[in-house]
């Protein structure tokens, strides 16, 4: 997990967080999700002055492993001089050696953010979990550490002003903020409270607007008026064989129709992004097949 780093913002790994989120409600069960439902809160990675830092340190990766339901799993954290924010070998366990830069032994207030996503990285290893590729597979470790409720931390350690630059994580001050107003809508938890760093306030702001923007495109009943026209306009297209065609890939919206009789529709879940399929027939309610959450429609 790097630090010293161009800071990059919008959403340009946006298609991968869709499939590690996917990917995630593919490895684990709707009720075994809900267990995540309270996220770590902060009076428990809090680090006083006054608190040797590497008892401090186990005592926030016990945090994480007990968040990440990990009761077997021991990590030994020390300190390193390094390029990295942090490192984990990963082993066949139960005890793993995690690493982290020396700075954090001075700068305590984002010690709790560097072990979410090195935890989140075993978490991932024990249950098999991974993308190919070094860089997919980090996105992947920081959308799963956000929205299991971990990750918000992760955001919180942005800091981009005149004296000092920070982030931790691969994802966006952006897509952290993404991820975790998309964990907020299943899970129905706010985490704009706990942000120390305006800057990280900001970036949610901006990734939960995102968030909202993808909850009302078409075919969703939710999408404006310009939306349903468009959406009108393609379908007809799709009829006479010239508008967005599933084997011709989405619409820029997301949406591809396939078929004339009976002509049906796909779209991506707004929960999970698994591709959901309906006819063509006016309202409906579609029910997603992976994260069984049920979409008001008009097709």
């Amino acid at each position: 997990m790097g630090t010293d780093v161009e800071i990059l913002h919008g959403f340009p790994h946006l298609d991968t967080v869709h499939s590690a989120i996917t990917a995630l409600y593919r490895r684990l069960s709707p009720d075994a999700l809900r267990t995540f439902a309270l996220s770590v809160v902060p009076s428990d990675v809090a680090f006083s002055d006054d608190e040797d830092p590497y008892l401090g340190v186990q005592r926030i990766a016990g945090v994480m492993v007990r968040h990440l339901r990990l009761p077997d799993a021991r990590m030994i954290v020390s300190f390193r001089d390094m390029r990295h924010a942090g490192n984990v070998e990963l082993a066949a366990g139960p005890e793993y050696f995690v690493e982290l830069n020396s700075r954090f032994k001075k700068h305590r207030r984002d010690i709790g953010a560097a072990l979410a996503h090195e935890v989140t990285h075993v978490y991932l290893h024990r249950l098999g979990l991974g993308f190919p590729g070094t860089r997919d597979n980090e996105i992947l470790t920081d959308t799963v550490a956000a929205y299991l409720g971990a990750g918000w931390l992760l955001l919180d350690a942005y800091r981009e002003d005149a004296v000092s630059t920070q982030k931790l994580g691969y994802l966006t001050p952006e897509e952290f903020g993404y991820v975790l107003a998309q964990r907020a809508e299943v899970f129905g938890e706010d985490p704009s409270p706990w942000f120390t760093s305006p800057r990280a306030y900001d970036a949610y702001v901006r990734g939960a607007a995102r968030s909202r923007q993808e909850a009302r495109r078409p075919p969703l009943a939710a999408a404006g008026r310009l939306g349903r026209h468009r959406y009108a306009r393609d379908r007809r297209a799709a009829e006479r064989g010239a508008g967005p065609a599933a084997s011709a890939g989405a619409h820029p919206a997301g949406y591809a129709f396939e078929g004339r009789d009976p002509q049906r529709v796909s779209f991506p879940c707004p929960t999970c992004h698994q591709r959901i399929r309906v006819p063509v027939r006016g309202r409906l309610r579609a029910r997603c097949g992976l994260c069984g959450s049920v979409h008001d429609c008009e097709t």
